[in-house]
């Protein structure tokens, strides 16, 4: 089974997340992705993240109707701030019959050469990379490599950032935000 692997905050999952992981179950050779609820990003500050079991619920709530899709916490149990490689490994020995695909962002490959262990990664995984536009180019030889595929996935310009603000000032996030989504938060005055 070939499952992509979209890492993020998810702080909170909004539509942008869910278009982008629905497409690439649909239209690439991928079986499912699972989105990975990261506990703590290594290049982000935590202090605005939600507790991390929030999150992790959002997600299963915003996905519960939709059988291509996946959540994982299997960050949750490993040393914080927690590596890509290191979950990349931890998943590989948990399921060996998996092919496990990254799925990221242009602006992400642009700083992959920063990642812990990068070339370990590009030498073990394929990586689909979606569009970002006014991002940065990755230098080469990360841009060419065989490994890299790019993926004219729909992109919305919507940002947790910007949700976050919507709700702490009472602002409508109504269709930024899966409605299951929008009720939790809504029922548990969070990002207030």
């Amino acid at each position: 089974m070939r499952v992509g692997l979209l890492f993020g905050s998810f702080n909170p999952i909004h539509i942008g997340h869910l278009i982008l992981a629905n497409y690439m179950a649909a239209n690439t050779t991928l079986d499912t992705v699972w989105l990975v609820v990261s506990p703590q990003n290594p290049f982000k500050p935590s202090s605005s993240l939600l507790h991390e079991f929030d999150r992790l619920h959002m997600v299963r709530l915003a996905i519960a109707d939709n059988p291509d899709l996946g959540v994982t916490d299997i960050e949750f149990r490993m040393p914080k701030p927690s590596y890509t490689i290191d979950t990349l490994t931890y998943l590989k020995e948990r399921y060996p019959t998996y092919q496990f695909v990254l799925i990221m962002g242009e602006d992400n490959l642009a700083t992959l050469h920063k990642w812990k262990n990068y070339e370990q990664i590009l030498d073990l995984y394929e990586v689909l990379v979606y569009p970002r536009p006014g991002s940065a180019k990755a230098p080469e030889p990360i841009r060419s490599n065989p490994k890299i595929k790019l993926v004219p996935a729909p992109l919305l310009d919507i940002s947790a950032t910007f949700i976050r603000s919507c709700l702490k000032e009472g602002k409508s996030t109504r269709y930024l935000l899966a409605e299951p989504v929008e009720e939790y938060i809504k029922a548990k005055r969070l990002y207030q």
